[in-house]
């Protein structure tokens, strides 16, 4: 695959304005008529700027007409050479002699009275930000994340590329566990495998890809067998596969910073019919769930389906957490499939739908996929198969 053929993973500028315009005609409806974020996601998302964040701000200010990225003056030329779509202004270093908000104040001297803040700022970011602009009231805002929510085609198209990557990354899992119990050795340890995959992903990335977006993920996941499955977020170990034993490969991967996750439980060796109910409880609660998630339907709505599945099979008490979450620049993002949020899904939104029982001492079963809110339903993202049958790897 040479250049000119390589999928490419920056969104073009037209793209951006179209986000910014999009923003823009939220603002009245706030209430406010600019907005102020340093959430590295929402930077990314309006300007096309990615960077590393730390204690450095970087910030953008959108009003009516306007768009400014602040920076500090080590990341201009990044900025530059990723073309972000905005007006840059930097300053010197931080904490610095001069405070590091004051060039973006300078820089909108007619900016309006009332502006919103991402309701992820730090109180000391906010307390630089109302010095360096004392004039006018800030009040916290989530118009850029509810922005967010729906994806704009070019968006999706990174997206699929990611799951097109996650069930590949999946494969190469299996692959791996299969090749070592043919081979009659010792079996992958959890971290061996996840080092796999992760290599697979990023591998693949960078052979078939140009101009690859390089955020703090780029593809890999969690990997946990037996007893250490039973933890949802638990991270991989020293224990090495073992006859017999349920593992779960919870991988994705992040294309243009666009982020799909995929996972799935395997069984290594005959199923005992205790790990096939639990298996089948989780694979008809998901399949629920993915019918569940539709245009018009609230999140709070689509979790009580999906989980009711596996409190009517008596596994109730194996629940740690929801259906799912949104999923777009960051891996978890809102809205939320759980019981407390409304949200009503729209077309051009994409929700993880993950439900998963965990047994303490035995394992923990979980089935995922990234889902595309359509039209008339929504979409698996991801493809790999997810019945115990095709999860199992025979000894």
């Amino acid at each position: 695959m040479n250049a000119e053929t390589a999928f490419r993973q920056r969104l073009a500028p037209a793209v951006y304005d179209r986000i910014q315009t999009r923003l823009r005609g939220r603002l009245d409806d706030e209430g406010i008529s600019a907005i102020i974020t340093d959430d590295p996601e929402d930077v990314s998302y309006l300007t096309g700027f990615f960077h590393h964040p730390g204690e450095r701000p970087v910030a953008v200010y959108l009003d009516a007409d306007r768009t400014v990225l602040l920076v500090p003056a080590l990341e201009r030329q990044h900025a530059e050479e990723q073309s972000a779509r905005a007006e840059i202004v930097d300053f010197a270093e931080y904490p610095g002699v001069e405070n590091p908000f004051l060039p973006l104040a300078r820089a909108t001297p007619e900016a309006p009275r009332s502006v919103g803040i991402t309701t992820r700022m730090t109180l000391h970011r906010l307390a630089l930000l109302q010095a360096a602009m004392p004039d006018i009231a800030f009040a916290p805002t989530d118009a850029v994340t509810r922005a967010r929510f729906v994806k704009l085609p070019e968006e999706i198209a990174l997206h699929r590329e990611a799951a097109r990557i996650t069930d590949l990354m999946l494969e190469a899992g299996v692959a791996l566990v299969r090749e070592a119990v043919a081979a009659g050795g010792e079996l992958p340890s959890e971290a061996e495998l996840a080092a796999h995959v992760g290599r697979d992903g990023i591998g693949r990335m960078y052979r078939e890809h140009a101009d690859v977006v390089v955020i703090s993920f780029l593809a890999g996941g969690l990997v946990y067998a037996a007893a250490n499955s039973a933890l949802p977020h638990g991270l991989p170990s020293s224990y090495r596969l073992r006859p017999g034993d349920t593992f779960m490969l919870s991988l994705g991967a992040a294309v243009g910073g666009r982020f799909v996750e995929g996972e799935r439980t395997f069984v290594l060796g005959d199923p005992t019919p205790e790990q096939r109910r639990y298996h089948d409880a989780v694979r008809d609660a998901q399949a629920a769930g993915g019918r569940a998630i539709a245009a018009g339907v609230r999140c709070a709505d689509s979790n009580r389906v999906c989980l009711d599945v596996i409190r009517d099979a008596g596994l109730g008490g194996y629940l740690r957490h929801r259906q799912g979450h949104g999923i777009g620049l960051g891996m978890h993002e809102p809205p939320w499939l759980e019981d407390g949020d409304p949200t009503v899904l729209e077309e051009g939104m994409i929700v993880s739908n993950e439900p998963g029982i965990y047994i303490p001492g035995h394992a923990g079963y979980r089935i995922s996929d990234s889902m595309l809110v359509t039209a008339d339903g929504a979409e698996p993202l991801t493809a790999y198969p997810r019945s115990l049958d095709d999860c199992v790897i025979p000894l």
